[in-house]
């Protein structure tokens, strides 16, 4: 009795199945924030999810919600807008650039507000 539905192994040479991911220091980048808005109480818990056109890492505010803001990576989008968005819940482009650093700086404001009410 044999299955029809086998998925068979990639063979070498065969093109693989292309995602965007976010690299290792893109990942510092945007650990490096979340960790600070963590101390802080902000933020709670994240998702990080890779498709063929985007990359996103999401931040919850509570565990169980819909993200409070989305950081993504298109890079088709590169020569047009930037490859990087901060999108907020209610879907709102709060930032967009080509250098993450850069775009992350939406956040640094929410620090210091964070910092001043101490």
């Amino acid at each position: 009795m044999e299955s029809t539905n086998v998925i068979p192994f990639p063979q070498r040479g065969a093109p693989a199945f292309e995602q965007v991911t976010f690299h290792r220091k893109e990942l510092a980048a945007i650990l490096s924030i979340y960790g600070q808005l963590v101390a802080a109480g902000e933020w709670r818990d994240y998702a990080i999810d890779m498709g063929r056109d985007v990359a996103t890492f999401s931040v919850f505010r509570r565990m169980g919600e819909t993200p409070a803001y989305r950081i993504e990576k298109r890079p088709k989008n590169a020569a047009k807008q930037g490859a990087y968005s901060i999108i907020a819940s209610d879907g709102r482009v709060l930032k967009r650039g080509s250098d993450l650093r850069m775009t992350l700086r939406i956040f640094n404001r929410k620090l210091l507000k964070l910092a001043d009410n101490e």
